[in-house]
């Protein structure tokens, strides 16, 4: 398989994936009367470790069609970066945002932070999948994946205060054309490799 993805493309992908965690934690920290770092840190940690692990799940979904495809695996990959980049331009410009139903007592536990979380990391399972018909070591994406996630949140929830709303949805469609560009890419590089 001749389609690699690079470090550079890796960590784009990596900051891309974390801006829906970041305008959730934006969210988070919007309703917080004064964030702490020691908070932000935590939820940072919890969005990171879910974020990092789902990649790896869509990775082994991927790996296990992976010989059924291989002819098209870099159109595969292409599809799936555009399709997940598209939704996150359009639910940011329709202002679709879970964060925005935050309000119950239950949303704001470790159990509620957790689901959300885990909704904001379906993006980087489908990437994931991708990965599977690419030239990518998988621990070291998961791990870009978390700790770019963990460095966001983290940001998002100290600033969430000062930043609002609006900041948290442009950064998820900039996440969405960092996304786009690098299936594009991939997709370039393949068929120019033909």
């Amino acid at each position: 398989m001749d389609s690699s993805v690079s470090l550079i493309n890796l960590i784009l992908i990596a900051f891309a994936m974390s801006t829906d965690a970041f305008a959730a934690a934006i969210g988070k920290g919007s309703r917080l009367s004064a964030p702490r770092l020691f908070n932000a840190l935590k939820l940072g940690l919890l969005f990171g470790v879910i974020e990092g692990v789902t990649p790896v799940i869509g990775w082994a979904i991927g790996s296990a069609g992976q010989s059924y495809i291989e002819q098209i695996d870099h159109w595969v990959a292409f599809g799936l970066l555009f399709m997940l980049g598209a939704h996150m331009i359009y639910a940011s410009l329709n202002g679709d945002d879970d964060e925005s139903e935050d309000t119950g007592p239950v949303k704001s536990s470790v159990l509620g932070t957790a689901l959300t979380a885990v909704g904001t990391s379906i993006d980087a399972m489908a990437v994931g999948v991708s990965f599977a018909f690419l030239d990518v070591n998988i621990a070291v994406a998961a791990l870009l994946i978390g700790l770019a996630t963990f460095i966001m949140v983290t940001i998002g929830a100290l600033l969430g205060q000062r930043l609002g709303h609006l900041v948290g949805e442009r950064a998820e469609a900039i996440g969405g054309v960092v996304l786009i560009t690098v299936g594009s890419f991939i997709l370039y590089s393949h068929l120019s490799a033909a």
